[in-house]
Parts: C-alpha cells; sequence; structure tokens
C-alpha cells in the first residue's frame, strides 16, 4: 500500500494492518519528514487516545491529516508504532 499527498509518496508498505476502513503503515514505513505534531487529540472507546500529526508537502499542508496511538488500549495493542492517514492524503495500492 502507499499512501501519497500533493502527488508525493510518504509511505509505503506491504505489511499495512486494516482496521476499520483505514490502513496503518509501520511507521519506519513512513517519510517522517512529511509531518509534524499536531496538538489534536481524540479518543475511540476501544482503541484509546490518539494523536495526529500534520502533513506538508511542497508547502501545502494538510492538518491532522495522520493519526497514531502512542498508547492504544489491549484491544489495539496490534497497531502500537503504526500510523494512518485520512483528509486528502490519498491511499492506493
Amino acid at each position: 500500500m502507499k499512501a501519497k499527498y500533493n502527488g508525493t509518496l510518504i509511505a509505503q508498505s506491504d505489511e499495512t494492518i486494516l482496521l476499520e476502513g483505514n490502513h496503518y503503515f509501520p511507521q519506519e514505513s513512513v517519510k517522517m519528514q512529511y509531518l509534524s505534531p499536531s496538538e489534536m487529540k481524540s479518543t475511540c472507546p476501544w482503541k484509546g487516545e490518539a494523536s495526529y500529526y500534520h502533513v506538508e508537502v511542497d508547502g501545502q499542508v494538510d492538518e491532522n491529516a495522520a493519526w497514531y496511538y502512542p498508547e492504544p488500549k489491549d484491544a489495539a495493542k496490534r497497531i502500537t508504532g503504526y500510523i494512518a492517514f485520512w483528509h486528502g492524503v490519498e491511499i492506493v495500492e
């Protein structure tokens, strides 16, 4: 799977985890130079608290377009160290 934003490849992996319709990419497969920390947080009843990143490519910023669970609940432990994308980030095979 590949994640692209503004025509640029920002993540690629054959080992994503598909969960609730979202592909979670192993952090080592994500080009972290395109991500910057966000203050946004959200809570999922069974996964726990999510933290977010802004995605930026060539001066275009997609706010809060990536998220991860730093300390997921037991039911979601398998996505520890994984990052998912939305809001204009294209996910393709």
